[in-house]
């Protein structure tokens, strides 16, 4: 007799719009599984563009455009601002493997805090799971699956690497755990990112006492005047408060030290 599937083992409806639901649902399931079995308590969140590279890399590339008997102007345009914009790749490299350091150092042997975590690709992405890499503790890659397919970092381990299909999903995961959220320079996806944190702060959908870190007011204040939307009666001059840009890692480790020591005495009043 042909054996006949039950419904959780029947992959053509799981794969059907009907079982939507239920796909959705494992998406919050799996990871929160994920996140018990490693005793991961929360979090800091890394966003920033995937296109940035180590400077070494973005050195290589540009001699090897400058070797050409006759460089192409765009490629080679395009070269120098990735050696030019390599500094970010390297500083949450360096944020990320002090963070991890300090967090194994104060908290590991009570389940893991403030473990750093990203989008799980490259760029940004894959210098804050490296930096953690090196300095010998876990981090989390919250990865998307897209038609041009993002691969994951070669930095995370397999139980802390998490594919999606659901961006809400995904950005769920991203703000629930998270303690802070350093914003690296980045396009349209680091925008949509950054905005979307700061509304939920904003309307109080999130609650906690979470830490926003925006890096390079340079960069920053060249893409988005946050006074102006204040001066246009746009948002209110407190919401300007609700993040803090910084220019430098030690800038960026100082704010997170800060917020966690204020965070720590706080949990000891309640």
């Amino acid at each position: 007799m042909k054996k006949v599937l039950k419904a959780y083992e029947n992959l053509e409806f799981l794969k059907s719009p009907s079982a939507r639901v239920l796909r959705i649902m494992s998406e919050f399931v799996e990871p929160q599984a994920r996140f018990k079995k490693n005793n991961i308590q929360d979090t800091v969140v890394f966003f920033g563009s995937a296109r940035l590279m180590p400077k070494n890399d973005a050195q290589k590339q540009l001699d090897a455009i400058k070797k050409e008997s006759s460089p192409d102007k765009t490629k080679l345009h395009k070269a120098e601002i990735s050696l030019k914009n390599s500094r970010y790749y390297d500083d949450a490299v360096e944020l990320s493997r002090r963070i991890t350091q300090w967090s194994m150092k104060n908290y590991y042997h009570n389940g893991r805090r403030y473990v750093v975590c990203t989008g799980g690709g490259p760029g940004i992405m894959e210098a804050a799971n490296k930096g953690a890499y090196l300095a010998g503790g876990k981090s989390i890659g919250l990865n998307i699956s897209l038609p041009f397919e993002q691969y994951s970092n070669p930095y995370l381990e397999d139980d802390m690497n998490l594919e999606f299909h659901y961006f809400f999903m995904r950005k769920f995961w991203f703000a629930y755990p998270a303690k802070a959220i350093v914003i690296f320079p980045g396009g349209f996806g680091t925008l949509d990112e950054l905005a979307e944190i700061l509304t939920l702060v904003q309307t109080g959908k999130i609650k906690k006492e979470m830490k926003i870190l925006i890096y390079d007011s340079q960069y920053w204040n060249d893409i988005i005047n946050f006074k102006k939307f204040a001066e246009h009666g746009m948002i209110s001059e407190a919401d300007l408060n609700l993040f803090t840009i910084c220019d430098s890692v030690d800038q960026l480790e100082q704010e997170l030290m800060a917020h966690f020591e204020a965070v720590k005495e706080s949990d000891k009043l309640m």
